[in-house]
């Protein structure tokens, strides 16, 4: 229900932020076609510029049928386009989690339908397809059942025909159905495709003339094919510099080499018994051989990230993790970097993406013996009176040291998350000014209302300003990452645990930011508060609010500053040589003196900081059963069987071996049967709640 209900959120505020959008930028396509002046109602050829110099893009087949719909009122069209979409989106994610490996279960599948459409919405071709009031989700709707079934029937051949109808490129489908065994479906497909676009040659000929003839198929048509939102080998070019008769024999030299190797690596992995895998490639060549393939047409791209790479388990989301930062975060946001080339690269990267996974990146196939990975060491639970400590079941606690680039992934995509929802809080300065005016009014009831003094004595000390703003703005992130670091390569164990402590305190941190906003003391008007670190603040200039450009000033509930600092203490006391402990003590008192005498902070703030850290502890042992301070934990080794043959490992095999240490001088190995318990199943750390047969 969770999951269903993030879905539901992320989509909702989506439409929302599409719909909220002023009139002269609401679906500019959806209105440059079928608004009260769209060229759809002009009269002429369709590829006639509108006022607005505007031309419609799709193929005359798309025109005849999007032409009565010119008749609807543009905004009531607009909610029901965008709700359309989204209805889209979610049947794209039925179809996709049905044919995902290794969802086998209905409950499988329900679980992992709003996953992936929480990933698609937020995903950059469905956000283009929303916010400009494309439909070019609706041919991969119609384009799926007929690649992901073994024998696809003559609807789904015929709706391929139809997706083919309204983009062209899509033919290449039908000679992958052709090559894959479903001649049939192919046949019916290109039949279809001819059929729909005959009709238009005869309600519409001067139009199909236009775009088949003139235009070669559309090519120069939606936009200039040089945007960087054009992600083919031919925009590629472009950018680069190319053009001319050069260009297009580089344009047909590299097509026709990924043409070579893309189609035949898709057809071998369909054959294989990966359909979606199949699919995925077939439509990432497409994206890289048309002439246009705009960022609302390159959802194929992210359907490769059903591939498995790696043996290790940890090693398996590298991949798909990589696969949805490259088609979710712009450039800018993927890379800081501003030399040329790495920038070059950023620019081009869902077309590179598209053309390595077509053509050069080994997926796993099902009969290699790494299909199933290599299982790892689990922790024990220790002893607690609840039953349902650890919730998380046996298998999902592993103590081996995660993949290090899995790791710097996840902390760029945590980062962006982090800045994007404390970006995100609305502004709400005199609600945070209220807040403001709680705080003081609490904390001078308690006698702790410190701040005030201890700001003014650090402002009028030049070397202790400076050296109190430079410990601020450099340790915040330096110190954690330095501490994860050490925990990586010399605790993997204790790694994992930490992790999850500081991420479970930044989420949480998070929450307060939005629900309780709160001016630092250095934004509270009339309290004579310095702004050591970014200068005097004139609170009644209009231009006031310049920072919170940059970022949410009003995010100062809790002070993560102060949980951060708490966190690497209690790690350094746990980790650190006796001579080295004190440190741990040193670091979190002098933060939270610090966040206090650059007016930052107030002392409240600190006790929320150390509140969310406590409960990042609390909810880390609640999912173990084991303390976060255990930086040896009890390991259960698992039998590796990487090295099964074909058909055997985790997945397929009938039995796990597990050796355990059952006393001095004895062991037993613990074999869970993988077809004696349901799919449901919660297998816990004690052998008598799974069938176990016991070797001397």
């Amino acid at each position: 229900m969770g999951l269903w209900l993030l879905a539901a959120c992320v989509a909702v505020r989506q439409a929302n932020e599409v719909l909220d959008r002023p009139e002269d930028r609401r679906l500019p396509d959806l209105d440059a076609w079928l608004g009260p002046n769209g060229v759809l109602h002009l009269p002429g050829s369709l590829y006639d510029a509108d006022a607005r110099g505007t031309t419609f893009g799709g193929t005359p087949f798309a025109g005849w049928v999007l032409r009565p719909l010119t008749r609807a009122a543009e905004n009531t069209l607009g909610v029901a386009w965008t709700v359309a979409t989204l209805l889209i989106v979610a049947a794209i994610a039925v179809v996709v989690a049905r044919a995902v490996p290794g969802l086998r279960t209905r409950r499988a599948r329900l679980l992992a339908t709003p996953l992936i459409i929480t990933l698609l919405v937020v995903s950059l071709p469905v956000r283009g397809n929303l916010s400009l009031g494309q439909l070019s989700l609706l041919p991969v709707l119609l384009a799926l059942p007929a690649m992901l079934r073994p024998a696809p029937g003559r609807v789904a051949s015929i709706a391929m025909g139809v997706a083919a109808a309204l983009h062209p490129a899509m033919l290449l489908f039908a000679v992958y159905l052709w090559l894959t065994g479903k001649q049939r479906a192919a046949a019916n497909a290109t039949a279809t495709f001819l059929g729909c676009t005959a009709l238009a040659w005869v309600t519409m000929p001067h139009d199909s003339f236009t775009y088949w003839v003139h235009h070669v198929a559309g090519a120069g048509l939606g936009g200039d094919a040089d945007a960087l939102s054009n992600q083919s080998l031919h925009g590629l070019l472009l950018r680069v510099g190319l053009s001319g008769p050069l260009e297009i024999a580089l344009v047909v030299l590299l097509s026709a080499a990924v043409l070579w190797f893309g189609v035949p690596r898709a057809v071998a992995y369909a054959k294989d018994g990966q359909a979606l895998l199949g699919a995925a490639l077939a439509g990432c060549v497409m994206v890289a051989v048309s002439p246009v393939s705009w960022q609302h047409q390159q959802l194929w791209i992210l359907f490769v990230a059903v591939a498995r790479l790696g043996a290790r388990q940890t090693d398996r989301m590298v991949w798909p993790v990589a696969v949805f930062m490259i088609m979710t975060f712009d450039s800018k946001t993927l890379v800081w970097n501003k030399l040329a080339a790495v920038r070059t690269i950023a620019d081009n990267g869902p077309l590179l993406l598209a053309i390595a996974s077509a053509c050069a990146v080994p997926f796993i196939t099902r009969a290699s013996a790494k299909w199933s990975p290599r299982a790892m060491p689990q922790g024990v639970a220790d002893t607690s009176r609840f039953a349902w400590i650890p919730a998380l079941p046996f298998g999902w606690r592993p103590l081996s040291r995660p993949n290090l680039l899995l790791e710097l992934l996840m902390i760029r995509v945590g980062y962006q998350v982090y800045s994007f929802i404390r970006a995100s809080v609305p502004d709400q300065r005199r609600v945070a000014e209220d807040h403001g005016q709680q705080i003081i009014d609490l904390e001078k009831f308690l006698h702790i209302d410190v701040e005030r003094g201890l700001n003014h004595f650090v402002a009028e000390i030049g070397w202790l300003q400076s050296s109190m703003n430079f410990f601020y703005e450099t340790f915040h992130f330096i110190v954690p990452l330095t501490i994860l670091a050490i925990l990586y390569v010399r605790k993997p164990a204790a790694y994992r645990s930490a992790r999850t402590v500081l991420s479970v305190a930044t989420l949480t941190g998070l929450v307060g930011f939005w629900l309780y906003p709160l001016a630092p003391p250095r934004l509270m008007p009339g309290y004579d508060y310095i702004d050591t670190v970014h200068g005097v603040q004139d609170l009644n200039n209009p231009d006031f609010g310049a920072l919170t450009k940059i970022s949410n000033q009003y995010a100062a509930m809790p002070s993560l500053h102060v949980g951060w600092s708490l966190w690497c203490g209690l790690m350094i006391l746990a980790i650190a040589p006796k001579g080295w402990r004190w440190l741990g003590l040193l670091y979190p008192l002098s933060t939270t003196i610090v966040v206090m005498g650059t007016a930052n902070h107030w002392i409240m703030d600190a006790v929320g900081g150390a509140a969310v850290v406590t409960l990042g502890f609390l909810v880390q042992y609640l999912l173990t059963g084991r303390s976060a301070f255990s930086v040896d934990p009890v390991a259960v080794p698992v039998a590796d069987t990487a090295e099964a043959g074909p058909g055997e490992g985790i997945g397929a095999a009938d039995a796990i071996s597990t050796p355990v240490t059952v006393g001095a001088g004895k062991s037993a190995v613990i074999t869970r049967s993988s077809e004696s318990k349901p799919d449901d199943s919660d297998s816990r750390d004690d052998p008598d709640k799974r069938p176990v047969s016991r070797k001397s």
